[in-house]
């Protein structure tokens, strides 16, 4: 009852205006599933690969058609069929189709699409949230949320070289509470800034993209936005970092070049070390990416 009975992909456009792929999933019960792939503005050169069509011509060459038309025509026949219940089992057969580490094949995103689209589709036919049908049935614990509240590097035009400053609401008892601590001290933020006189036009995540001179005045501003809206730093309230430093790391230099900011060219350890800095000043408990991905010294 549970077999896939059809798949359909589509391009769409998702929230940046680029194109994406987006899967339906039809089961033999009518059941049915559906799931859109995200995209990332940086991305890694070891990540899976998303397929796009390079077509100048089209969408800036960010269109999707090859990627729709791999899951229409191919990765379709070798579903037919397959219990959507046995998610390890959907996948399987997609990745040992692709046949790639990196599935540049079919391409991550009609894997990923139809991957999702899938799980909806099964969690709709034994009545459950994804969740529940993911988790199993002692799943109760949900992660603590990440909030991305200023937006950097290439989520933005703001001068600032790291990427996104986010903000964890680790010190509550529910996600319900730590998702209102979040929304309080954005709006906070919002009053921080413009009393600074700065834009609070938003970036590619909706984080506020504001000129800001620095690393250091982006944290304390949301530390300030934190107090204003009643909650503790360090306590309550923590910060978590995506550098995105391969963003702006120049390879031949072997330096991390501050370009949209000071300008200021350092050394792996120099980074690391301003890390250490700004770990001591501010509740900072996870720095994504903070060395580039190829830069395997700076990392020890």
């Amino acid at each position: 009852m549970t077999k896939i009975k059809s798949i359909l992909a589509r391009e769409i456009l998702d929230s940046r205006g680029n194109p994406t792929v987006e899967a339906d999933v039809t089961l033999e019960n009518a059941a049915f599933g559906r799931a859109a792939v995200p995209s990332g503005a940086s991305t890694g050169e070891h990540e899976a690969l998303e397929l796009r069509d390079d077509d100048k011509s089209r969408y800036l060459g960010k269109g999707v058609r090859q990627a729709v038309a791999n899951i229409n025509d191919k990765i379709v026949p070798a579903l037919s069929g397959i219990d959507a219940a046995d998610q390890s089992a959907v996948d399987k057969v997609m990745l040992d189709l692709d046949g790639t580490d990196n599935k540049g094949n079919l391409g991550a995103n009609a894997v990923l699409a139809v991957s999702l689209a899938s799980a909806q589709a099964a969690a709709a036919a034994a009545g459950q949230p994804l969740f529940r049908h993911l988790g199993g049935a002692t799943a109760n614990v949900l992660p603590v949320p990440m909030a991305n509240v200023i937006n950097g590097g290439a989520h933005s035009d703001a001068p600032i070289d790291f990427q996104e400053f986010m903000i964890m609401p680790k010190g509550f008892d529910t996600f319900s509470e730590g998702l209102r601590a979040i929304t309080e001290i954005f709006h906070a933020l919002k009053t921080v800034l413009k009393k600074k006189g700065l834009s609070t036009a938003v970036g590619d995540e909706g984080g506020f993209a504001p000129a800001l001179g620095s690393v250091e005045e982006a944290l304390e501003s949301i530390l300030s936005a934190t107090s204003d809206a009643g909650y503790e730093a360090g306590k309550q309230i923590f910060f978590a970092l995506d550098v995105a430093s391969s963003e702006f790391y120049d390879a031949e230099k072997q330096r991390y070049v501050f370009k949209k900011s000071t300008g200021d060219e350092l050394t792996a350890a120099e980074l690391v070390s301003f890390y250490d800095e700004l770990t001591g000043k501010y509740p900072i408990v996870s720095i994504e990416d903070g060395c580039d991905e190829n830069d395997w010294d700076g990392w020890k």
